[in-house]
């Protein structure tokens, strides 16, 4: 899987994220294959990108509560 290019993606950070700099994961939205996924406390640092059924699934898992501590 090739890194898509992000220079111009829009991050819309995680409803779970808190102005208190709280545990803060952005995603990109506009890729079809991938999704990029960055901290955005280091907006510059790395990213991940995971494949978008793979994500899916996760989100999914999360939703229903399945990871919860």
């Amino acid at each position: 899987m090739s890194r898509p290019d992000l220079n111009d993606a829009a991050w819309r950070k995680s409803s779970y994220s808190n102005q208190a700099g709280g545990d803060c994961v952005e995603v990109a939205d506009a890729f079809r294959a991938v999704v990029p996924v960055r901290d955005s406390k280091a907006p510059a640092g790395p990213m991940l990108c995971f494949e978008a059924a793979a994500w899916a699934a996760f989100i999914g898992e999360l939703k229903a509560g399945h990871h919860r501590p």
